[in-house]
């Protein structure tokens, strides 16, 4: 039984086209445009899923609406006489009206509900004079798409917002932080103190100790002086007597 016509309009409809050099990041847009005045889901498919990043590479496209797929080709060795073999496949099909969970839709789809458009992909290399201009086209583009890709994530993929409660969790926790830092100082402080305080006595008692031996030995020096100059008076007298 032969698949239904594809409902969404492709913008290019046959073929990718990525301009080279292919040093950096090359990036290329799908357009995927719905028509109808059904919601439709989609999924973007390569040969080469490892040489390409796709954003969004699925999704739903609401009634007569439309989104733009990026496709970015990883940087690679450009042969020109290798022709590219790399394709491209839009799937789609029309959302149920009660859908709840995409994958399961997918995985329970019939054959004859799916639609299918191929493209391939076409590698071209600039002349001289316009590969800088198209390096930092491609650059711009791809940071752009990265930033925007970043920013349309849902809630849950970038960091979690805190309630309240955490907050206060969060508040209380370093409220205990800072007091046991706190306490933590004076501990400190108070051991320096004693430290010092038994520095103090300890050079009081090394100098009493000194000044003690100073004085002994003051004490013994004296003495022997007035030992000495007493027996050289009784010297003297003894010679004066004997004379």
């Amino acid at each position: 039984m032969a698949r239904p016509e594809q409902v969404l309009l492709l913008e290019p409809q046959h073929e990718l086209k990525f301009r080279g050099p292919f040093s950096d990041v090359v990036t290329t847009n799908l357009k995927l445009s719905n028509p109808t005045d059904r919601n439709v889901c989609f999924k973007v498919k390569t040969t080469a899923p490892r040489r390409y990043c796709v954003r969004p590479n699925s999704g739903i496209i609401d009634a007569g609406t439309s989104i733009n797929v990026s496709v970015m080709l990883q940087p690679f060795d450009y042969d020109p006489n290798e022709k590219s073999k790399h394709k491209f496949m839009v799937q789609s099909m029309l959302a149920p009206p009660d859908m709840t969970d995409m994958e399961g839709v997918w995985k329970e789809a019939k054959p004859d509900e799916l639609m299918d458009s191929k493209l391939r992909c076409v590698f071209e290399m600039p002349v001289e004079n316009e590969k800088s201009h198209d390096m930092e086209s491609n650059k711009m583009m791809s940071s752009s798409l990265l930033k925007s890709d970043s920013s349309t994530l849902p809630p849950k993929s970038m960091s979690s917002t805190l309630d309240d409660g955490e907050v206060k969790k969060i508040m209380e926790e370093c409220k205990r932080l800072q007091m046991e830092a706190q306490r933590l100082r004076e501990e400190n402080k108070q051991i320096r103190e004693d430290d010092g305080l038994r520095m103090r006595k300890s050079n009081m008692m090394s100098s009493q100790h000194s000044s003690v031996g100073i004085k002994k030995e003051e004490g013994l020096s004296a003495r022997t002086v007035a030992i000495i100059v007493l027996f050289f008076l009784v010297g003297v007298i003894v010679g004066k007597l004997v004379l």
